[in-house]
């Protein structure tokens, strides 16, 4: 290795002690100096030894890997006996606070010896995670059984499941891809859990707008029925509740370009300005609406969001997309764009995921025609 190129990966390796030293600094910033376990200098100064120790490691032909491993024992163990002092001194456990520095040392080692990109990315994962420890700890404290039991079974499902599937079409019509379709399934149902947990960390029922704008990544169609009926049964805050269903509305089409700019970029930049100019529309009718309302009327506005984890919700959609995705298939060759229309305006009543991920499968070859007679 060369001299400019060691001390580049040394740097990098510095860089990422820098990263999770200043969040762990920042939580023990309250502390007198020298009660601190492990702050901004100790965790920069872990990685950098690991730099280093990588270095000497990466000079052994044969024995580096060994070398590598003893080091961090070393290290480790020094550590774990200074926080073990630490904490029966104090009278409290952790070991958030040795797994950091151990982490630090380790990604330190890999910047020089291995991938840096690796390296840097695990850092900052690092790092977050370190960050959101009371986002985290509250967002446990308020997920119910079901909610866990869903979100495990789906997880298992996903990583037992999915990798066995078939990623060909198993149908004589070419439609039906069974790892694509899964993993479709997943992906929307991941993006509506977003929006479901968004409302569950803030306190159910905290507010309709922000019920509108949860409901509106998790299902448009059901957030616009639930808010209707309570403003059958409240009139008093008619503007309100129509305001989030407006914001629902303006959410389902910003998740629609999400989707779009993770599926197929073309037909993205082809709906960009109607669907963006759509959204905007709808969140400034929904803004105007709420500022009418009035502050105080959300005393009496709930909105329950079904846990789109339950498995039978995930199953439903994964069923119906296989249906759209097969219809979307046959239609063309015997209605050709015609039916492509219809039936995209008939899936949208229901569910607009399931025709949207459906459209950007099937990529740019078979929406040239389409696109030909109406260009957005």
């Amino acid at each position: 290795m060369e001299p400019i190129e060691l001390l580049q990966r040394l740097g990098v390796a510095l860089a990422i002690g820098l990263l999770i030293g200043l969040e762990r600094g920042w939580q023990a910033r309250e502390d007198a100096e020298g009660e601190r376990a492990a702050g901004l200098r100790t965790n920069a100064l872990a990685s950098l030894l690991g730099g280093i120790w990588g270095a000497i490691a990466f000079m052994f032909a044969e024995g580096g890997p060994i070398v590598l491993g003893l080091a961090f024992v070393v290290f480790s163990s020094a550590v774990i006996l200074f926080r073990y002092r630490e904490t029966a001194d104090e009278g409290t456990y952790g070991a958030t606070t040795v797994v950091a520095v151990m982490l630090a040392f380790a990604l330190g080692a890999l910047a020089v010896v291995g991938d840096q990109r690796i390296a840097a990315a695990s850092a900052v994962a690092a790092s977050c995670l370190l960050a959101m420890k009371a986002l985290l700890h509250n967002w446990i404290k308020h997920i119910s059984w079901v909610e866990l039991r869903s979100g495990l079974v789906l997880a298992a499902m996903t990583i037992i499941l999915l990798p066995i599937l078939p990623n060909r079409t198993i149908d004589p019509w070419s439609a039906i891809n069974p790892y694509e379709i899964w993993l479709m399934t997943v992906m929307i149902t991941a993006i509506s859990f977003a929006g479901y947990v968004a409302v569950k960390l803030t306190g159910e029922r905290q507010g309709i707008v922000l019920s509108g704008i949860g409901g509106g990544l998790a299902s448009s169609t059901a957030t616009t029925v639930l808010l209707s009926r309570l403003a059958r049964d409240h009139p008093q805050h008619i503007r309100l509740l129509v305001g989030g269903v407006a914001f629902s509305q303006a959410t389902m089409f910003a998740r629609v370009l999400v989707l779009l700019i993770i599926l197929n970029l073309k037909i993205f930049l082809n709906l960009l300005l109607p669907l963006a100019s759509a959204g905007i529309l709808f969140a400034i009718v929904g803004l105007l609406l709420v500022l009418r309302q009035g502050r105080g009327s959300n005393n009496e506005s709930h909105l329950e969001l079904k846990n789109p984890f339950e498995l039978s919700t995930v199953l439903q959609f994964g069923a119906l997309l296989t249906f759209v995705v097969f219809l979307v298939k046959i239609i063309p060759n015997y209605l050709g764009s015609t039916g492509i229309y219809i039936l995209s305006a008939i899936s949208g009543l229901a569910d607009v995921d399931a025709i949207t991920l459906s459209m950007a499968r099937l990529g740019g070859d078979q929406l040239r025609p389409i696109r030909s007679n109406f260009y957005f």
